[in-house]
C-alpha cells in the first residue's frame, strides 16, 4: 500500500496509544517488523500554547521513516498550525494523522478524538485545513461510530478523502464499546468499499491468524496493532511471517527477558532514570505475564526504583544467562 509516495509493503503499522508507544516502544517494534509507526496523541492546543513537553511527544528516532505523527484536536486553524509547527521541529515527520478515534472522556469532553464523528462536517474542515497547508499526507484515524445507533464510519471516511486524506484506519468499534469487543469489520469493509484511498483495519488483532482473518475479512491494505503489542513486540514478525509464507519460531523466555531488560534500559536513557523506572514498570507486567514465577515478580518490580533493580528482578526469572 502507498500513502502518497511512502510504501508499506503489507501495511504492518503500529497503532498509537498514550503512554506506550513512545521512542523506545516504537524502536522495538520496527525492529521486529513494523513498517509504520505513530506517536502517542499530541495535542495541537498544547502545541499552540506552547507546552514543552506536548511537543517533545513529536520526536522520532533516527531510524524511524516513516513516522506519523498523531494529533488531536477539533479548532481546524489551530491544528494547521501545530502540524506546521511541529514538522518545523521535527522534520523527520513523514506523515499528520488525525485523531478521531479516542473514546475517552477527557479528549472527547471537549469535543476531540471520537467525538468530531458526530460532526462530520466540521472533521472535513479538519482534514481540509491540514491537507492544504501542512506540506505532508495527511491521514485520519476513525471508529466505527460514536454508538450502536450512529454508524457512520463509511461516510466520514469518504468525506474525509473528498477533503484530502491520504488513508483510514478504522477501529472496529463505536465509542461506546471504548476497547469491549467484539470488532466490527462488517463496517470495517464497508469503508474499504466507500473509499479509494488505502484503508488500515484496527482492534482485535493479537495474533498472526487474527491479522490474516481481519485482512481477508475486510480487504483492506493494512493492519494497524494496539493492544496486541503490549509486552510482544515480537507479533509484527509472527504476522510477517505468515503474510510471507515463513515458519515462525515464538520467543523463548530468554529472548523475553532480554528484550524486557532493553526496553528498560532505552526508556532509562531516553528518559533518565527516575520517569524511566517508574514507565518501565507497566511493560514488564507485560512482558513477563505468563511465566512461571512472573506474580512474585509483578509486585517487586512495582517497588523498584533504578535500572539495576529491575534487571535483577528480571534475572531471577531466568535460567542464568546474562540480561
Amino acid at each position: 500500500m502507498y500513502i502518497n509516495n511512502i510504501e508499506l509493503k503489507h501495511g504492518l503499522t503500529l497503532a498509537p496509544m498514550a503512554g506506550v508507544t513512545d521512542i523506545s516502544f516504537r524502536a522495538l517494534a520496527r525492529e521486529y517488523g513494523a513498517e509504520l509507526t505513530v506517536s502517542e496523541m499530541v495535542s495541537a492546543k498544547g502545541v499552540y500554547y506552547k507546552d514543552k513537553k506536548t511537543a517533545s511527544l513529536a520526536a522520532s528516532g533516527p531510524e524511524e521513516t516513516p513516522f506519523a505523527l498523531q494529533l488531536f484536536g477539533s479548532e481546524p486553524e489551530i491544528m494547521s498550525y501545530a502540524a506546521s509547527k511541529l514538522r518545523e521541529i521535527n522534520p523527520g515527520i513523514s506523515v499528520i494523522d488525525i485523531n478521531m478515534g479516542c473514546p475517552m472522556p477527557k479528549i472527547t469532553g471537549n469535543g476531540d478524538g471520537c467525538a468530531l464523528m458526530k460532526d462530520p462536517e466540521l472533521a472535513a474542515r479538519i482534514v481540509r485545513a491540514l491537507s492544504d497547508n501542512c506540506g505532508l499526507p495527511v491521514t485520519v484515524k476513525i471508529r466505527t461510530g460514536w454508538d450502536a445507533e450512529s454508524i457512520n464510519a463509511p461516510y466520514l471516511a469518504a468525506l474525509c478523502e473528498a477533503n484530502g486524506a491520504k488513508a483510514i484506519c478504522v477501529h472496529g468499534r463505536t465509542r461506546d464499546q471504548l476497547y469491549r469487543p467484539p470488532v466490527d469489520r462488517k463496517t470495517i469493509r464497508q469503508v474499504k468499499r466507500a473509499v479509494s484511498i488505502p484503508v488500515i483495519a484496527n482492534g482485535g488483532i493479537y495474533s498472526a491468524s487474527d491479522a490474516v482473518e481481519m485482512l481477508e475479512e475486510t480487504g483492506c491494505d493494512g493492519i494497524a496493532i494496539g493492544q496486541g503489542a503490549l509486552g510482544r513486540p515480537w507479533i509484527f514478525r509472527e504476522i510477517l511471517c505468515a503474510l510471507e509464507g515463513k515458519p515462525y519460531t515464538p520467543p523463548n523466555t530468554e529472548e523475553i527477558l532480554k528484550t524486557a531488560a532493553r526496553h528498560v534500559r532505552m526508556l532509562c536513557a531516553d528518559k533518565g532514570e527516575f520517569i524511566g523506572t517508574r514507565e518501565a514498570r507497566k511493560h514488564l507486567g507485560w512482558y513477563i505475564k505468563g511465566l512461571p514465577g512472573a506474580a512474585e515478580a509483578r509486585n517487586k518490580i512495582n517497588q523498584a526504583s533504578s535500572v539495576t533493580s529491575l534487571i535483577e528482578i528480571l534475572q531471577t526469572l531466568s535460567d542464568g544467562y546474562i540480561l
